[in-house]
């Protein structure tokens, strides 16, 4: 269950940052309630992920998919580059969380 609470707090990861996003550009009541119900959501979480899974994997895995979310919810919805260079990075980082999982 450690797992899913994980993925479920990278995902609300991905929600806070896009509200910060959406504060720095409009600035409306919104964009912080997005923020702030991310970020809890993620945070809280992330709280029950650790109850079973080391601090160490938990917190790595976390910054991963809110890393990789982030960057692609910033090239499908906000214009950022999609270059073949970013997209290789970025699929690192997705195999070094697989390989955290796989070797836990």
């Amino acid at each position: 269950m450690g797992w899913i609470f994980l993925i479920v707090a990278g995902a609300f990861e991905v929600v806070g940052v896009t509200g910060l996003n959406k504060v720095l550009k409009y600035n409306n009541i919104r964009s912080y309630l997005i923020l702030f119900i991310g970020f809890i959501l993620s945070f809280s979480f992330l709280s029950l992920a650790m109850e079973t899974l080391p601090m160490g994997l938990s917190y790595a895995v976390w910054t991963g998919i809110g890393t990789i979310g982030g960057a692609i919810v910033g090239m499908l919805f906000y214009g950022e580059p999609k270059d073949w260079k970013r997209l290789v990075f970025i699929g690192m980082i997705l195999s070094a969380v697989v390989g955290l999982k796989l070797s836990s």
